[in-house]
């Protein structure tokens, strides 16, 4: 299934993170592990934010995924299913059928 992770982190936290080498560590376990679609970063809310789209084989993943982010960022980390234009369309006839 198709997940999209986004994790929020303090400004001040991020940048101890990057300092120490810790969030290139993060989101490059991330990036081997997941192999994911599309990663993006960004500042919103005065906070470093993280974009992560990836097919997600199970919800035993979760763990390992979001926990290096909580420890080491003091990341707020949201997970949710999310679709291309493709499924959308799959699911829009199967739901008028």
């Amino acid at each position: 299934m198709r997940m999209l992770v986004k994790a929020n982190f303090p400004a001040e936290k991020g940048s101890e993170a990057y300092q120490s080498g810790a969030m290139q560590r993060v989101f490059q376990a991330a990036a081997e592990a997941l192999k994911p679609e599309a990663m993006y970063f960004y500042p919103e809310d005065g906070q470093r934010t993280a974009f992560i789209v990836f097919d997600m084989e199970g919800s035993w993943q979760l763990p390992a995924i979001v926990e290096p982010m909580f420890r080491e960022l003091g990341a707020s980390v949201h997970v949710t299913p999310v679709m291309t234009g493709e499924d959308l369309e799959r699911g829009m006839k199967e739901a008028a059928a």
